[in-house]
């Protein structure tokens, strides 16, 4: 089947997506909001504005739909119903949508003189970007652009639009797949992997999306012969056919590219998978055809390392739905608690969306600003460290029974108390921040660091979504507060904050002999540390009518040269409870007992001294938080 264009007034107002086959009878509406496809950037399409039909002979039947405000354009007249061709187009508003046919893969060898350079996957990682801030940025963006895809169609669509938009001198861009290529465990192919043989590339090259710069009907073909090179090197490969541009007798594979480079995916999420990018050659002033043919394998590592870059991210992200299925309704994530709860009965019951009492936890990655700063040559390691950390946060919710509920960027939302009611959810909550921290710290200084907020309350959990896309989560006030909670570390300079209903449930499940006996944990030897609790402050964060009083849930001697003894702490709630009811001056002796690395206690001197050591005539012991 063909593929739908819509080009709207900026070069990235953009999408192109394949029309489904006829024989599927799936109408797709098109729409600004709300619709099957978005177009987002267009303020005259409405919310649903037409539908398109697959018809036999990749033709589309248009039809305009009775909530759109607007005309659509075919022929130069407005029209509600019309039949579409390859190569055709109509217009809504400001946007033009073009039906043009997918370009397959071409077997045939490309005519004339072709240099072949292969990039070695290791000298790319050590190889710095010429600019490593637009880079950065980019990479900045991917995870969230990325990982907000809910399904792999849409996957595809996004890394082709980004791949497009990152390479300038690209003019199409294709993800493909050679099916038959084997596993990646081998050194190379025809090596085997414990005992398996890895089978050469070959057979009919699919390509699953593909995007240009100019919309066309008739689009160049990806090489079959560059893709199977690549992948079975498992190294990008760039191919240059020098006799496209004055040459007089000579051709290349298309009037419009004279190179195109192809990145294997090496990993079992995407097997056989590679990016195709393909382009015409940037002449620099000065520089004859032969010289621009020399110089652009070293021009053109920047634009390589991305895309191993996005293809590592791709496959990243692709193993991670493999293993965890919680994007939608065909792939959720599953937690062990949840695969029980799933064996014992019906699974649309164990999912149904309801209340329950639960421990809400947000953790969140610290130093990745810094270190990619540091690391901007290395942004594959980078990614790689990356993962890693957030590893740390995932392996240690579900290691404690609880449900991963939702990825934030760099941060993990966990809970506790769903599906199965979990009477020690809160210790269960504890045990999972404390290993988290431990495990950052012990890292050291080189390694990242974290922020994590820890809330109890009523909150409705299960499988929560609309009708096309679905996860299984947690919704309601206390997981805001978890998550403005894991923010407050930041202003405290404290590495774990809980909430008062959090601290009153842990300091009594901390006297239950019985619930830390049943997770088979104990409180002597090396087993865990028995956590310590000091009272924080009042506070009221930007948004909230409410008064909070946090805590901070402390280091014990063991996980921290920098340890507060019990004297410490109460110096330091001595002095709260003098500040709350604005007996300043004795605050302040309380305070300037502690340590001078002590970050909290600064927060609270910080907040006297802006009123010169003097309650404010309307002080009523709270700390007002900005946003």
């Amino acid at each position: 089947m063909p593929d739908l264009i819509a080009q709207g007034p900026s070069p990235q107002d953009r999408w192109r997506r394949e029309i489904p086959s006829p024989t599927s009878r799936v109408p797709v509406v098109i729409g600004r909001s709300g619709a099957d496809w978005e177009v987002p950037w267009d303020s005259q399409i409405s919310r649903q504005h037409i539908r398109i039909i697959p018809q036999p002979s990749d033709r589309l039947e248009v039809v305009c739909l009775p909530t759109a405000r607007n005309p659509v354009f075919h022929g130069g007249s407005a029209t509600r119903r019309f039949t579409l061709v390859p190569g055709d187009h109509f217009v809504i508003g400001q946007t033009t949508f073009t039906l043009a046919n997918r370009p397959g893969a071409s077997e045939m060898r490309h005519v004339g003189e072709m240099t072949e350079h292969a990039f070695d996957h290791a000298a790319l990682q050590r190889r710095h970007f010429r600019d490593a801030s637009t880079r950065i940025d980019m990479l900045s963006r991917l995870p969230d652009l990325i990982t907000s895809s809910g399904s792999d169609q849409e996957l595809l669509v996004r890394v082709t639009s980004v791949l497009l938009q990152a390479t300038p001198a690209a003019s199409a861009v294709a993800i493909v797949c050679c099916p038959e290529a084997g596993s990646w465990g081998g050194q190379r192919s025809g090596h085997s992997t414990g005992g398996q043989p890895v089978r050469e590339p070959g057979g009919a090259i699919e390509v699953l999306h593909y995007d240009s710069r100019v919309v066309t009907n008739q689009s160049t073909p990806v090489s079959g012969k560059l893709v199977r090179d690549a992948i079975k090197k498992r190294e990008s490969v760039l191919n240059i056919w020098a006799s496209g541009k004055g040459a007089p007798d000579g051709f290349t594979a298309s009037e419009d590219v004279d190179w195109a480079f192809c990145v294997p995916l090496r990993t079992e999420a995407c097997p056989g998978w590679a990016l195709y990018v393909t382009g015409q050659l940037a002449t620099q002033p000065g520089q004859n055809l032969e010289q621009s043919i020399q110089a652009a394998p070293q021009q053109m590592e920047d634009d390589v390392k991305f895309a191993e870059l996005v293809g590592t991210t791709i496959a990243n992200l692709r193993q991670s739905r493999r293993l965890e299925r919680r994007q939608s309704a065909m792939r959720h994530f599953f937690a062990p608690v949840v695969m029980d709860a799933l064996a014992r009965g019906d699974s649309d019951e164990a999912l149904r969306p309801r209340e329950a009492n639960l421990s809400v936890m947000f953790c969140d990655l610290r130093g990745f600003s810094r270190r990619s700063e540091r690391d901007s040559g290395q942004l594959l390691k980078l990614l790689e460290n990356v993962s890693d950390a957030l590893g740390v946060m995932t392996r240690h919710i579900l290691g404690m029974d609880g449900v991963i509920g939702d990825f934030h960027g760099d941060a993990a939302m966990g809970f506790w108390g769903w599906p199965l009611e979990q009477s020690d959810a809160v210790l269960r909550a504890m045990i999972a921040a404390t290993r988290i921290r431990e495990e950052y710290a012990a890292q050291g200084a080189d390694g990242f660091r974290c922020g994590i907020g820890l809330a109890s309350g009523a909150a409705v959990a299960g499988r929560i979504g609309t009708v096309d896309q679905v996860k299984v989560t947690a919704f309601g006030p206390v997981v805001n507060l978890a998550s403005r909670l894991e923010g407050m570390t930041k202003a405290f300079g404290a590495a774990i904050i809980v909430d008062e209903v959090f601290a009153q449930s842990l300091h009594d499940q901390l006297n239950d002999d019985t619930a830390i006996a049943a997770l088979g944990l104990s409180f002597s030897g090396e087993n865990i540390v028995r956590p310590r609790l000091r009272r924080l402050a009042r506070v009221r964060p930007a948004g909230f009518a409410s008064v909070l009083e946090i805590s901070e849930l402390l280091s014990s001697p063991s996980q921290s040269e920098q340890v507060l003894t019990d004297q410490n702490i109460a110096d330091y709630e001595s002095g709260l409870d003098a500040m709350v009811v604005g007996d300043w001056e004795s605050a302040m002796v309380h305070l300037h007992q502690l340590p001078p690395w002590d970050r909290p206690k600064d927060v609270l001197i910080a907040t006297m001294l802006g009123h010169n050591r003097v309650p404010p005539a309307t002080w009523d012991g709270v700390i007002e938080l900005p946003k």
